[in-house]
């Protein structure tokens, strides 16, 4: 195990001391919110973290950022890379990297409510690739592992209760 790994390993022993000791701490509610006003480039800010996100020239926007799918696909690949990396420092496997891929076949007419398809996802195939000297079936648990408790992974894979409501903004003009 090298320094940074026995460092993420302290790291999230403390953190789950912590939440052991108060478990009603462990339920958290996270707040995100965006805003596009002229064109299609959307700012979206949580905490004090900020991104953009826009859609193509052929979708109308201007391509001065990824559209939002981007984002939604790297949140699950980098969750799916970063909890196999943890997971790994903490059980004190070596794992010099862990790289994961994501592909996912959809129906872009469904987007415009076009042609009777899903707009979801039809299909999506992730592979997780772990440069290791551990042996492959401690590996493979190790994956099980993380594919049983990654948020992101979880949130795709199993339906989920989703409550949406609108209300009218009130115009600052």
């Amino acid at each position: 195990m090298t320094p940074k790994d026995a460092h993420i390993r302290s790291c999230q022993n403390e953190v789950i001391r912590r939440l052991s000791e108060n478990p009603e701490k462990s339920f958290a509610t996270t707040k995100i919110s965006g805003c596009v006003t002229e064109g299609l480039r959307c700012h979206v800010a949580q905490g004090r973290h900020q991104v953009s996100m826009d859609m193509s020239k052929a979708m109308g926007g201007e391509a001065t950022a990824p559209s939002p799918g981007f984002f939604a696909k790297a949140g699950l690949v980098g969750c799916l890379a970063i909890a196999t990396k943890m997971t790994a420092a903490r059980n004190g496997f070596g794992f010099r990297s862990v790289h994961v891929e994501l592909e996912t076949d959809t129906d872009a007419l469904a987007i415009f409510h076009k042609g009777g398809g899903n707009a979801a996802p039809l299909d999506s195939r992730i592979t997780i690739m772990i440069d290791s000297d551990e042996p492959d079936e401690r590996i493979s648990d190790l994956v099980d592992q993380v594919l049983a408790i990654d948020t992101w992974f979880l949130a795709l894979r199993d339906a989920q209760p989703v409550s949406v409501a609108w209300k009218r903004a009130v115009s600052a003009a």
